[in-house]
């Protein structure tokens, strides 16, 4: 038996336009669940623990903006966290993709989910034969937020066989916390793009050089163009 695992996360709200909300980012990562990456999550799981964050679900945006448990963290030990799961994610196999609308181009909620079913159906038609070739393709998602889930539904379920549904719980699958890495990386790079770095990214990546260099062009080589 062949089966996908598609890890889903998103960025944003369907609320109106807003200068510290401009986009809505869906992410899914892709793992074929017939490449083992159990000792590299064992691994980073113990590199954690050293840091004393056992059992503890990674969140990346608020480790950037210094927010929640990272609240009393300085600097390097939050960058210490966030490089963890930067080389985790260059470790693994995995794949990637990124599917995102600006929002103040966009009416409102309707016209927003339509957007974004009608990039996800484009990509998923432009893989069809790939995704067909799995005998399962599972795909995991919170329920975080109704819209997506309908999009989720109505996308998989028009275009796949037999498509099979998971509500995770974040804290249990390391791949869903990187979709929660990649998706807020992809904010990252649009907003610095259209200028629109936060006070908070300029502290934490430091230049635009070094977060390329560092963070979006070697993971970016996971991305499925």
């Amino acid at each position: 038996m062949k089966e996908l695992s598609i890890f889903i996360d998103e960025s944003g709200d369907f609320g109106e336009y807003a200068p510290h909300s401009p986009y809505y980012i869906i992410t899914m990562v892709f793992h074929d669940q017939n490449v083992d990456i159990q000792a590299s999550i064992t691994k980073l799981n113990q590199e954690l623990s050293f840091l004393g964050l056992d059992n503890i679900c990674i969140h990346t945006g608020p480790i950037i903006r210094k927010e929640e448990i990272y609240s009393e963290m300085g600097i390097d030990e939050r960058r210490r966290i966030f490089n963890k799961m930067v080389a985790f994610i260059r470790q693994i196999d995995i794949r990637y993709k990124c599917f995102y609308i600006e929002k103040r181009h966009i009416d409102d909620v309707v016209e927003a989910t339509g957007k974004l079913s009608k990039q996800i159906s484009q990509f998923v038609r432009d893989h069809y034969e790939e995704f067909l070739s799995f005998d399962d393709v599972k795909i995991y998602y919170d329920n975080g937020q109704v819209e997506v889930s309908k999009i989720l539904s109505s996308v998989f379920n028009a275009l796949l066989p037999n498509p099979i549904f998971r509500k995770v719980m974040p804290k249990e699958y390391k791949l869903f916390q990187v979709a929660d890495l990649l998706c807020t990386l992809e904010l990252v790079k649009l907003k610095y793009e259209n200028n629109l770095f936060s006070k908070s990214e300029m502290m934490f990546f430091g230049n635009i050089r070094d977060l390329k260099k560092n963070y979006l062009k070697p993971l970016g080589k996971k991305e499925w163009s």
